[in-house]
């Protein structure tokens, strides 16, 4: 069955219109619970968490609602990250776990993300029972078999018990000054918290959230307030945020931004030399650069690409045995600590590594020179279909055969809006740019 509802990132659009509805919401609800309990008994639970936004209330009273129609037992964590449902849907035994969460997004977008019981994200197929369920309709449970909800107040302190685990025994952050911007997102109370009680000095951004404010102008996609703050404070580096923490840039000395290819550069490096990159492979998406192909090339590891989604990344890692893998746009996934991308699990090892060597975020975050990238998006029509226009793909064969082999193009459809995304590689960047204005181009016109 194709999916229609679900994305690369569960279920997303903007609030209170379709399909990010108070009623979809009690339906996507009831389907999943319809799928996940299995028999008649009362013992199945689901946890969900949310982020900071205004909607997230609304989602979740509609979840809950079906639910408990279904049987299900429903466990509510409040304001956590995406990573600490993932992890609590294990360690409290739950049949199912959900984030709401439209992740980087602004306020009014939000999102519902699955988590199965062992704390991955949901296959396409689930997802795509999930939709037939809902499609077919739920009979609701007899009404001496609904569930019940509870609220787990101390979810967000057994997550950072399980961070602050995953960081070197014996180390500590004294001396070390740390900006942390938590987008005013998931992570505001969290991070902080788990910074300074390993020893740092913690500077906030974006650590007041107000239902609005999410991703407005800080986090991983907005970094020039956390930049500000590390040059102002003379800090000894950033971590930049997105929405619900699962995925993070990192900032130097002087403000300057590492995105994740030069981190899982770092890490890959570090692990392939100390024997724990199994495989001796990182599993990164097609977006991810030429440079950090080439660099692991050159130190005898090898890149494993997959489809655009951190889900796509942890599913080939699964598959083939690897433990580290992530997004140029941030997700880390190190599959030793966690089940998916966790910014702050990221920056953490981060700054072990900082500790460990003694050397400055400047020496570490660069290691590679990026081939130069250039992305435009296109918004078109839901109606239309306009890569399947001859003359856009006589533009992008075109291209490609210009570049040879010192570049490369990417044409994908985004899985949480409207947009073409046209990406392209290439050393050099006169003709770089003239390649994807031409495929640009030809898209608008196709849409």
């Amino acid at each position: 069955m194709t999916r229609k509802l679900f994305g690369t990132d569960g279920v997303r659009g903007t609030a209170n219109q379709h399909p990010m509805t108070a009623e979809m919401a009690l339906r996507i609800g009831a389907a999943a619970g319809r799928h996940f309990r299995n028999d008649t008994s009362n013992a199945h639970r689901v946890v969900i968490g949310k982020d900071t936004r205004r909607s997230g209330y609304m989602f979740e009273n509609a979840l809950t609602a079906g639910l408990t129609s279904t049987g299900m037992n429903v466990l509510l964590l409040g304001p956590v990250p995406t990573p600490a449902v993932g992890m609590l849907t294990t360690s409290m035994r739950a049949d199912v776990g959900i984030m709401i969460s439209a992740s980087h997004n602004p306020h009014h977008d939000n999102g519902i993300k699955f988590f199965g019981p062992d704390g991955y994200k949901l296959s396409d197929e689930a997802e795509a029972e999930i939709e037939r369920l809902i499609e077919a309709g739920v009979e609701p449970a007899a009404a001496n078999n609904i569930g019940k909800a509870k609220r787990i107040d101390d979810g967000r302190f057994r997550y950072a018990e399980r961070l602050k685990s995953t960081f070197p025994p014996g180390l500590r952050l004294d001396g070390l000054k740390v900006v942390i911007d938590c987008a005013n997102g998931a992570a505001y109370r969290v991070a902080p918290e788990v910074l300074w009680e390993l020893g740092a000095t913690v500077i906030e951004v974006g650590t007041a959230p107000d239902g609005f404010n999410i991703n407005a102008g800080c986090g991983s996609t907005a970094t020039r307030a956390c930049a500000e703050a590390v040059v102002s404070h003379g800090a000894d580096l950033g971590i930049s945020l997105d929405g619900d923490a699962d995925r993070v840039m990192i900032l130097d000395e002087n403000g300057v931004v590492a995105d994740g290819d030069q981190l899982m550069a770092l890490m890959a490096g570090r692990w392939a030399a100390a024997g724990r990159l199994r495989g001796g492979t990182l599993v990164a998406t097609v977006m991810s650069n030429l440079g950090l192909e080439r660099f692991l090339a050159g130190q005898g590891l090898r890149l494993e690409r997959t489809a655009v989604g951190d889900r796509y990344v942890v599913e080939a890692m699964r598959r083939g045995g690897w433990n580290l893998g992530g997004e140029q746009s941030g997700h880390i996934v190190m599959t030793d600590y966690a089940t998916t991308g966790d910014g702050l699990l990221a920056g953490l090892q981060f700054l072990a590594t900082m500790v460990e060597t003694g050397r400055r975020a400047s020496d570490l975050v660069r290691q590679f020179e990026s081939v130069p990238q250039l992305l435009k998006n296109v918004r078109y029509d839901a109606g239309r279909q306009p890569l399947n226009a001859p003359e856009v793909g006589r533009v992008i064969a075109s291209a490609e055969a210009r570049m040879g082999g010192e570049g490369r193009v990417l044409i994908r459809k985004s899985g949480t809006e409207p947009l073409i995304r046209v990406m392209a590689e290439c050393s050099d960047e006169g003709l770089l740019h003239q390649v994807v204005d031409e495929i640009v181009a030809a898209v608008e016109s196709a849409a």
